[in-house]
C-alpha cells in the first residue's frame, strides 16, 4: 500500500465533493448502549512499536518489534438520567470489586477479573457490535471511519470534580485498555467496510 496525496491543482480550484473529517463529528457506542448522547470527547486509538537493534561497528540498525495499543480515554457529561456514575459504580461491582463495607456477611472476597470486566461491554463474544465504538461520521451522519476496541476493559474511572466557582457540567473520564482496535472504513476505494489493516493495495 502506498500514502496517496492526490490531485494538488483540482483541490484548490474545485468546489469540495465532500467535507474533511471534522472532531466533532462522531459518536461513542459501550456495547449495546446505543449512541451515548452525553459523550464528550473520545480519544482514537493509538499503536506503538518497540524496536530491536543491533550494533555493527559505528552504525545501529532498527527493527520493529512488538506492538501495543494505547490506552483510550473518554469523556462524557454526568446526566441525571440516566444515572452515568451509578452504572459505572455498579460496572465496578460487577467486575468483582467491593469495598470492605460491602463484603459479604459470609466472609467471602472477590477481586476483579478479566472476563468480568470486558463482560460488562459485551466484549466476551465475537460481534463487533457488543465491543466499544468510536464513529466519525459525515454531515449526514454516515460512518466515515469506525474504531472497534476488542475485549475492552476499564482501566480507570475518575468521576470529576467540583468547584463553587464553576458553572461547568460534571464530567466523567473513563480509560480503557484493549487488546487491540479494528479499523473499519466503509467510504475506502473499492471497498463495502473493509478492515483497512487487513487490507493490501
Amino acid at each position: 500500500m502506498a500514502i496517496r496525496g492526490g490531485d494538488q491543482g483540482t483541490f484548490w480550484t474545485q468546489t469540495p465533493g465532500r467535507d474533511p473529517k471534522r472532531a466533532f463529528r462522531f459518536r461513542v457506542e459501550f456495547g449495546a448502549s446505543g449512541v451515548l448522547w452525553y459523550a464528550k470527547k473520545a480519544d482514537k486509538p493509538s499503536v506503538s512499536f518497540s524496536e530491536s537493534t543491533h550494533n555493527f561497528l559505528n552504525h545501529t540498525y532498527y527493527w520493529p518489534a512488538r506492538t501495543e495499543w494505547n490506552e483510550v480515554t473518554v469523556t462524557l457529561v454526568d446526566p441525571v438520567n440516566p444515572d452515568l456514575a451509578g452504572d459505572l459504580a455498579a460496572a465496578l461491582d460487577s467486575i468483582g470489586y467491593i469495598i470492605p463495607a460491602g463484603v459479604n456477611s459470609d466472609g467471602a472476597f472477590t477481586t476483579p477479573s478479566k472476563a468480568k470486566a470486558v463482560a460488562q461491554f459485551g466484549g466476551g463474544t465475537e460481534t463487533a457490535a457488543d465491543d466499544i465504538r468510536i464513529a466519525q461520521i459525515d454531515e449526514d451522519g454516515n460512518i466515515l471511519e469506525q474504531w472497534t476496541l476488542k475485549h475492552a476493559w476499564i482501566r480507570e474511572v475518575t468521576f470529576g470534580e467540583l468547584d463553587y466557582g464553576s458553572e461547568d457540567l460534571t464530567e466523567v473520564s473513563v480509560k480503557f485498555r484493549y487488546d487491540w482496535a479494528q479499523f473499519d472504513s466503509p467510504v475506502r476505494e473499492g471497498s463495502d467496510g473493509v478492515t483497512a489493516f487487513n487490507v493490501r493495495n
